[in-house]
């Protein structure tokens, strides 16, 4: 029996024995087309030839090229592993004839390999030309029929219609008629029970297609016409897993040699056995977990050596996806709750890495990958799988698509896998409920600020080394990097194997810095931490990403910030020492220019408090207390140093102390040696938080310094103002009472106006048309005294209409007042007039029926405006 290893080498040489050029598969991602995510046949990468793109290099070419396929007839994901012959990932062998030979050779090449070379039985062949169209106005390729009746039967040359005879690239392009070759590998009980012609194109599953031949002769207008290509071409794919199945007489394509090393090493693992319950029950189950995960993992491997990692978005969405249906299958059929498909690349990297060269260069990072995505989806699953139970639990009808959407957003648990489960347990899921939760959510999204976040690329395996707790720059390579979008455009993350970069985390922001390369430096704007990655920001790349390179901390700012941080810890104890045991942190910043902290405690903080808890950290300070640093503590043993565990922070098993006199936390922030190196300290707000949490904001160093210096000056200004007076904190006060004195003269002054308003206008007021009372005028009032005049007109005269006009420090005012009577006789309302009037000073307002305002930037309109109201109200 052939191995598919030969069976693959057979198939190469075969051609190259008739004048083709071998030549290597092209990614399985494709990168250079946005039409496509991934090669799904074998003509992808000639795809340029057949458009006109290019003249071809070789005339006749011949390779095996690896595809995949996750949407369309039979390749729907969800199907693949429970029927035998379908696949995400597949090898299509092919030979090409790029305007050299034709119907004639690749026809009778087909025969000569798989009858004389693979040595299939002839009378399981049946072949299948093109019949004819009468849409296109094409005629039934009579010239392939009898080509093939040279080698076989005429009753076994069937023709079909343009659905499955005639090729075409897409809505426009060169297409052709094709013939297939299928084979019946039914028992001889099954054939004589029906003829195999009867089941050809039947998607019978031991009656199957293994090779097409598309003879493109017709190029397809966008008016849908055609027309004859100049050069005529041939375009081959053969299956190349179901081609093994043939050959190696068995009945499925996960029973040959392609599958079976990955689905024993799979059983092997989940200490099962494979294929002894081909029944429905759980080992049927079982059986096709395996199937699913040995074709996904297959897949995913391809993608990942051809540089796409699984993401969130596009063709990594696609990978991340068959990832976690294949870690799905393992963890409901065959009890894995740990990483395991990672166990398995070495397998298939020694089973095709020998065809597939990327594979085994990319073998760890393969293998790395994986383990990530899986230990990352098993806790996803986990949760998920808890929470869709109890929903299901809850439900007698279908779930709800509010509750599955919230699976998916709250838990990542994708909705196929949702669906998937529930199809298990025969329940349905509100698909249209679930798409209005998602659109929902889109919207919401919009307004943010969205992030695409690229592939890693994996330069050098390991992992990185944080040093900076004792240096502030170092030698160094990169590890992995990535590109990012973000609405401020393109950057950069970087993985280092050293770095003396602080990442944010327990409240304190991310080192800055500088990668030297040379003389050539890249700024590092940001550290943060992503999955426990040391990941550095930078808007571009170095000049060589291979290369090595120097770390460098921008050292000032590191200072002030471990200046600000240990200030956080001498707070966090004078807190307690003052106000009591109770408080605890509940968050906080640590940053170069301030500090703040949030706390647990009853009660706004007292300004003497707040002078008291000051004090007490001043005097720390003075003290000048050295830094104590304990690293890798046993949990319990810092704890019994009464070292205090910080809210929000997750610790191991060994933590590192930080310790400054009484002051003891666990903390993996960096700090200052001495405490007299921080400089004054001043709290500067202390606000309600939240129901029980207080925050409290300080500064040190030289913005306390810079908060000192600024107040001083501001004081010395205003002795200089007051003449120096022996003491300005009363003469302050003084001028403020007369301030206060002389504010109640002005609006009781203002009040006196209105009323001298309120007694004039209704006199010089005219009767409409209707009845009503109207005056229009401009006055001398602020806005107030407007709001204050139009009440009382609105309330003392009910048949009154009043529009009034105002400029004050250059700006128009209007307001328009109707008394009830007023409003019913015009029909008009107040809100309506300003309105209309209000775009007259390049301006607009709103109000009641009765009373509405309007401000604008344009007071040479004022006149036109209440020419207008007048008008109106007429």
């Amino acid at each position: 029996m052939l191995t598919s290893q030969q069976i693959r080498q057979r198939f190469l040489d075969h051609f190259a024995q008739r004048g083709h050029t071998i030549v290597p598969s092209a990614p399985m991602v494709i990168k250079d087309d946005p039409t496509l995510m991934f090669t799904n046949a074998g003509m992808n990468q000639f795809k340029d030839l057949f458009l006109g793109n290019r003249e071809a290099k070789h005339k006749r070419i011949a390779d095996t090229q690896k595809c995949l396929r996750v949407s369309g007839k039979h390749n729907d994901l969800e199907e693949v592993g429970i029927d035998t012959y379908h696949h995400t990932m597949f090898e299509m062998l092919g030979n090409w004839s790029f305007g050299d030979y034709f119907k004639k050779e690749a026809i009778q090449w087909a025969w000569e390999l798989v009858v004389d070379n693979y040595g299939i039985n002839k009378e399981d062949i049946y072949v299948t030309y093109f019949g004819g169209d009468s849409t296109d106005g094409l005629p039934a390729d009579d010239e392939t029929r009898e080509l093939w009746k040279q080698f076989m039967p005429e009753e076994r040359i069937l023709p079909f219609s343009r659905k499955d005879n005639f090729w075409e690239m897409g809505d426009t392009g060169p297409c052709g008629p094709c013939t297939e070759i299928h084979v019946d590998v039914r028992t001889p009980e099954e054939k004589k029970a029906k003829p195999g012609r009867e089941l050809v194109n039947n998607d019978h599953p031991q009656v199957i297609e293994i090779w097409n031949n598309v003879f493109m002769q017709f190029e397809r207008k966008a008016d849908s016409s055609l027309v004859t290509l100049p050069a005529q071409h041939v375009d081959t794919g053969m299956g190349f897993e179901r081609l093994c199945m043939v050959l190696q007489g068995k009945r499925s394509n996960y029973d040959t040699d392609v599958f079976q090393p990955l689905i024993q090493a799979i059983a092997k693992r989940c200490g099962r056995e494979y294929g002894q319950d081909p029944g429905s029950g759980p080992g049927e189950k079982a059986d096709i977990a395996m199937r699913v995960i040995a074709d996904h993992l297959r897949a995913i491997s391809f993608a990942i050596a051809d540089g796409q990692l699984p993401s969130n978005t596009g063709a990594g969405y696609v990978i991340r996806r068959i990832l976690r249906r294949a870690v799905r299958y393992g963890y409901s059929f065959l009890g894995f709750n740990e990483p395991f498909m990672h166990e398995i690349v070495p397998v298939m990297v020694a089973q095709m890495g020998d065809q597939f060269p990327e594979l085994v260069r990319n073998a760890d990072l393969i293998g790395g990958t994986v383990y990530e995505e899986e230990r990352s989806f098993l806790r996803t699953l986990g949760q998920g799988t808890r929470r869709l139970e109890a929903l299901f639990n809850e439900a007698n009808g279908p779930l709800d698509g509010a509750k599955a959407f919230e699976l998916f957003d709250t838990y990542g648990f994708p909705i196929d896998l949702t669906q998937l489960i529930a199809r298990e347990q025969g329940r349905e899921v509100d698909m249209v409920g679930f798409q209005e939760e998602l659109q929902k959510q889109k919207e919401r999204s919009r307004s943010a600020s969205a992030v695409a976040a690229g592939d890693w690329i994996e330069l050098k395996q390991g992992q990185t080394e944080f040093v900076g707790y004792d240096e502030l720059e170092c030698e160094a390579e990169v590890l992995r990097y990535r590109k990012m979008t973000g609405k401020d455009g393109e950057y950069f993350q970087l993985v280092l194997s050293r770095t003396p970069f602080y990442a944010e985390g327990g409240g304190q922001v991310g080192d800055t810095g500088l990668l030297w390369q040379g003389n050539e430096a890249t700024s590092v704007y940001d550290t943060k931490r992503e999955n426990q990655l040391i990941v550095h920001f930078i808007k571009k790349l170095l000049p060589d990403m291979a290369a090595p390179l120097r770390a460098e901390v921008h050292k000032d700012r590191r200072g002030l910030t471990a200046r600000n941080h240990t200030a956080t810890h001498l707070l966090h104890h004078a807190l307690r020492k003052h106000l009591g045991t109770h408080v605890e942190q509940k968050g906080s910043l640590v940053a170069p220019d301030r500090l703040r902290f949030d706390i647990s405690h009853f009660a706004k903080v007292t300004p003497e408090e707040l002078a008291t808890i000051e004090r007490e950290v001043n005097a720390m300070i003075t003290d000048d207390i050295v830094f104590e640093d304990k690293r890798n503590v046993p949990i319990a043993e810092a704890k019994a140093m009464g070292a205090m565990a910080l809210f929000g922070e997750k610790y191991g098993d060994n933590v590192r102390v930080v310790k400054f006199g009484p002051s003891i936390e666990l903390c993996g922030g960096t700090h200052v040696p001495r405490t007299g190196v921080i400089g004054p300290f001043r709290i500067v707000s202390e606000s309600a938080l939240a129901a029980g949490i207080r925050r409290i904001e300080a500064i040190t160093s030289v913005e306390a310094e810079r908060m000192i210096n600024g107040k001083l000056a501001k004081l010395e200004a205003i002795e200089a103002l007051l003449k120096n007076p022996a003491d300005v904190v009363a003469a302050v006060q003084k001028l403020a009472e007369q301030n206060a004195a002389l504010t109640k003269e002005l609006e009781k002054a203002a009040r006196e106006k209105v009323k001298r308003y309120a007694t004039s206008i209704p006199a010089k007021a005219t009767a409409n048309s209707k009845g009503v009372k109207v005056l229009v005028e401009q006055i001398d009032l602020d806005a107030q005294g407007l709001k204050d005049l139009g009440f009382a007109l609105r309330e003392q005269h009910a048949d009154l209409a009043f529009v009034a006009g105002a400029v004050i420090d250059g700006k128009p005012l209007l307001a328009v007042s109707l008394g009830k009577q007023a409003l019913e006789a015009t029909g008009l309302k107040a809100v309506d007039i300003i309105k209309q009037i209000g775009p007259l000073i390049k301006g607009g307002g709103g109000g009641q029926p009765d009373f509405a305002t309007a401000g604008g930037k344009e007071p040479g309109g004022m006149a036109e405006a209440l020419k207008k109201a007048a008008e109106l109200l007429a």
